[in-house]
């Protein structure tokens, strides 16, 4: 385990306005770093109470479903915290990193256990929390009755860091995700 802090199942009473913080930072950090000012605009547009207020009864929905699909990486008391804005204020969020593994019953979308999202606060990067949280999602998907025994995820292409951090972690191409506006 990376010393200063623990990674542990999320706890939506305990955790819910960091784990959004965090949420935020991830949209606001991949719409700006990934894809020029158009890409940032609309990443940042849809970061309303509406939308989070969604997400986060979202994230309860499959958390209930499956329990330890959401893991989240907490400092130890006396350990610097990271960052995170909540609706414009910047507060403390408490977490540095959070891993959300889609629920066993949405499996059938890819036909495996999907990891959805995996952020780290810029202050933890490079620190083995990234790899520890990635360990959790393992152990999770692990448990599910997949039809792939496989881990699948999409990542931009012009996220380098990310990139390098899946292929150390044994993932390759498998297929390209398109998109077009509705």
């Amino acid at each position: 385990m990376t010393d200063g802090v623990t990674i542990r199942p999320y706890d939506a009473e305990r955790d819910e306005s960091s784990l959004w913080g965090l949420k935020r930072d991830f949209e606001l950090e991949l719409g700006a770093e990934t894809g020029g000012d158009d890409k940032a605009a609309v990443y940042a547009e849809k970061l309303t109470p509406r939308y989070r207020d969604r997400w986060l009864a979202w994230v309860d929905r499959c958390v209930d479903d499956d329990p330890g699909c959401v893991v989240v990486c907490d400092p130890e008391v006396g350990v610097e915290a990271g960052r995170g804005e909540v609706d414009g204020d910047a507060a403390a969020t408490g977490l540095v990193g959070y891993a959300f593994l889609l629920p066993e019953s949405l499996s059938f979308v890819w036909d495996a256990a999907v990891l959805n999202e995996i952020y780290v606060a810029p202050t933890r990067r490079g620190t083995a929390v990234a790899d520890e949280l990635f360990g959790a999602v393992v152990e999770q998907a692990q448990t599910q009755d997949l039809p792939l025994d496989r881990l699948v995820l999409d990542v931009d292409a012009e996220n380098d860091r990310a990139q390098a951090f899946y292929r150390r972690h044994g993932f390759e191409p498998w297929g390209e995700m398109v998109a077009r506006e509705l």
